[in-house]
């Protein structure tokens, strides 16, 4: 049977994990997180964009497991506008 050459990375603000597989042709990136031993969140990208657990991986990707964001961007965004406003008015 063929394989298909995949890595699954896992992130922190402090840590990096790559692990490379060489599952079968038909491999879930949810299988493929699992066969990895890296905790999963449930959430997986590929490519940056969010896939669902099910989708059947390709020779050559690179699937991400996806952290719950820190603090929401448009929030953020409205922190740091405020923040410039308040130093302009000084």
């Amino acid at each position: 049977m063929a394989s298909v050459r995949v890595e699954i990375v896992d992130a922190a603000r402090d840590r990096q994990a790559v692990v490379h597989l060489r599952p079968p042709e038909g491999t879930t990136a949810g299988q493929a997180v699992a066969m990895s031993g890296l905790q999963g969140t449930g959430r997986i990208g590929i490519g940056g964009k969010r896939v669902e657990a099910g989708r059947v991986l390709r020779d050559g990707d690179r699937v991400e497991i996806l952290r719950p964001l820190a603090l929401d961007p448009r929030d953020a965004r409205r922190r740091r506008a405020n923040a410039s406003r308040r130093s302009r008015k000084r």
